[in-house]
């Protein structure tokens, strides 16, 4: 699950394809249930832990892919929100940093993160043990995956065979869930699922309300936001399930982890963690501690 990796759609003008007729979306999305400014402070302790270059430019570089809604998006100005972005925001503020954020396709921010152009990847990371060969993960979340049909149409995500899949590329849902039944599916005598891979969330979710999909599969608050935005085309298919932990991506053994995990846990001691995910209506993945690795530690 990612935003892992969307209907990192949300922003202005949405249409689902460019034969959509009577498919577009021209509102703005609401920001009553998200949003609202948080106010926080410094956290001396977790500012100690601060890479000196870090520190000394006061700027925290973060690699994300704003497409991913309500997770991150853009707003009408192309400016990224969401309540990723205001955790950012406030977890930069423990440090005593200011923020600036790299739009970037989903599949390139890990590369750029152990390359040096980012110092975080911050964009719906699933936390499994492929990734943590790469990065390390600061993990702040748990989300699940959750598939989504067209409405009256009766789909069954633990039985997937012969099915057409909209996905995005890059994310657990496609690296790793989708294959994983498919194969069941041809050891079982069965048709494989025809997984329909995108760039973006939005594409994923436009081509299920086109009917080109007969389902598609993201991370559970994202299917569920992208419901809520298409209620008149498409539906939940079943509950969220294989629940697993968002995680923010790190350079391995950099003592930026430890710093990140200090400004989280801070921020769930004092309230603003929880503040900010009520704000957003996501509070149902929240977690009691903030921990580090947690595909392989826990």
């Amino acid at each position: 699950m990612d935003h892992e990796n969307q209907f990192r759609a949300a922003s202005i003008g949405r249409c689902y394809g460019p034969d959509a007729v009577g498919l577009c979306d021209n509102s703005t999305p609401s920001t009553d249930t998200g949003g609202d400014k948080v106010e926080v402070g410094t956290d001396a302790a977790a500012i100690a832990l601060l890479p000196a270059d870090i520190k000394d430019a006061g700027v925290l570089v973060i690699g994300i892919d704003p497409t991913y809604a309500p997770n991150e998006y853009k707003d009408d100005a192309g400016n990224p929100i969401g309540w990723e972005v205001d955790l950012g925001n406030a977890m930069a503020a423990k440090l005593g940093l200011e923020t600036q954020y790299q739009p970037s396709s989903f599949d390139k921010i890990i590369p750029s993160v152990t390359g040096g152009s980012y110092d975080i990847g911050l964009s719906s990371f699933t936390d499994n043990e492929e990734r943590e060969k790469v990065v390390d993960f600061v993990n702040y979340y748990e989300a699940g995956i959750q598939w989504a049909q067209l409405i009256g149409v009766d789909v069954d995500p633990a039985n997937g065979c012969g099915l057409t899949v909209a996905v995005q590329t890059a994310t657990y849902e496609e690296t790793d869930e989708l294959p994983a039944k498919s194969q069941e599916c041809t050891d079982a005598g069965k048709e494989p699922i025809d997984i329909l891979k995108f760039d973006t969330q939005d594409e994923a979710t436009n081509a299920l309300a086109l009917g080109r999909a007969d389902a598609m599969s993201a991370d559970s608050p994202i299917t569920q936001y992208a419901v809520s935005q298409v209620e008149d085309k498409i539906e939940l298919a079943g509950d969220s399930f294989d629940t697993a932990p968002y995680g923010i991506a790190v350079q391995k053994d950099s003592e930026l982890s430890a710093a990140l995990q200090a400004a989280l846990q801070s921020m769930i001691d004092d309230g603003t963690y929880k503040a900010i995910l009520e704000d957003w209506g996501v509070f149902s993945g929240a977690v009691s501690s903030i921990t580090i690795n947690a595909a392989t530690t826990s």
